[in-house]
């Protein structure tokens, strides 16, 4: 099942509303809708049956937390998805999940290769191949399918991340590797939008990404369930913009499986339902790799085979900040 949200107007102005893809079909089922409707067939009366399915279908990431019926009930709904279907192509869509927590982490052996050593002239540090690192990123900029995505002044190397990001489903704490997948919910494409220049300031700073990676982080369409996705390992991907084919992308060649990234995550810490753990970048999936950055207008498309494509419009006018700090002395001799 593919899982996603659309805004809509509602009589209290705009709210979101849980769908299910069907893009095969070209046409979303609005779950709440679709599963009061299912249950007034089963016996239910209207107030009772709008009072279940708005308990259920509220919000995503609290019906993830819910477990098997959760699902159960998406499947319950699809019984009356003739009655609450919309054109796929004239939905509004919202980012696939507001996400608790959002880790991205670096795991493609091709990136890192491609990043290090033709972009940084240099070779990573030791402690990539010693942990699967990851950083924390807010939940207060995300974006999803068509949303126009800002272009930041204080930038001039926008550039975009292909990856995975993996829903968890299922609370865990000290997790391993034989056991850690059983708690992933599905799979989404994840965006780690970046702008490379910044990133170059703020990383010696050694706080992690602050304005380089937190003014956008993209989510969608919509989330696949894990069992339709048996395996990500050779799933394909491929990057567009403007309609050009920048690249073609595979999962393989890990430093740290799936598997062993959500446990590390999970150790002397804990993954709760709805959290998104970003797989880090396939190799060629950014525009850094490829000596290319976005510009103004610039549509991109990222796709990834099982789940569908992400597409943003990148902002024709860039957005400056009210207030940018002025540097300070530096109370320390340079060498």
């Amino acid at each position: 099942m593919k899982l996603g949200r659309i805004v809509v107007d509602g009589p209290d102005g705009r709210e979101t509303r849980v769908v299910a893809a069907e893009p095969g079909n070209e046409r979303v089922i609005d779950l709440k809708k679709a599963y009061a409707l299912a249950l007034q067939k089963g016996g239910a009366s209207v107030e009772g049956a709008r009072h279940l399915a708005h308990a259920t279908f509220r919000d995503l990431t609290q019906g993830i937390s819910a477990g098997d019926f959760f699902l159960e009930a998406a499947h319950k709904a699809l019984e009356s998805a003739d009655d609450a279907a919309l054109p796929i192509g004239e939905v509004t869509w919202t980012a696939a999940i507001k996400p608790p927590v959002i880790r991205d982490s670096l795991t493609f052996n091709g990136h890192i290769k491609n990043f290090f050593g033709n972009v940084m002239k240099t070779t990573p540090t030791r402690a990539v191949y010693e942990r699967p690192g990851y950083f924390k990123g807010t939940t207060s900029t995300i974006y999803g399918h068509d949303e126009i995505i800002p272009y930041p002044s204080i930038t001039e190397q926008l550039d975009y991340e292909l990856e995975i990001g993996y829903i968890v489903g299922k609370p865990g704490r000290n997790l391993t590797p034989e056991n850690a997948w059983s708690h992933v919910f599905g799979i989404t494409i994840f965006n780690d939008w970046s702008l490379r220049d910044v990133q170059k300031l703020e990383s010696p700073i050694g706080m992690g990404a602050q304005h380089s990676k937190d003014f956008a982080y993209g989510i969608g369409p919509w989330i696949t369930t894990v069992d339709e996705i048996p395996t990500v390992l050779g799933l394909t991907g491929q990057v567009r913009v403007n309609g050009e084919v920048w690249s073609d992308t595979k999962v393989e060649d890990f430093i740290w499986t799936p598997e062993e990234t959500i446990a590390y995550v999970s150790e002397l810490n804990g993954i709760q339902p709805g959290d998104l753990i970003g797989s880090g970048t396939m190799a060629f999936g950014a525009g850094v790799e490829l000596g290319r950055f976005l510009q103004p207008g610039d549509v991109l498309e990222l796709q990834l085979e099982g789940v569908g494509t992400l597409r943003n419009r990148i902002a024709t006018e860039k957005e400056s900040p009210a207030w940018w700090p002025t540097p300070q002395p530096f109370p320390f001799e340079e060498n």
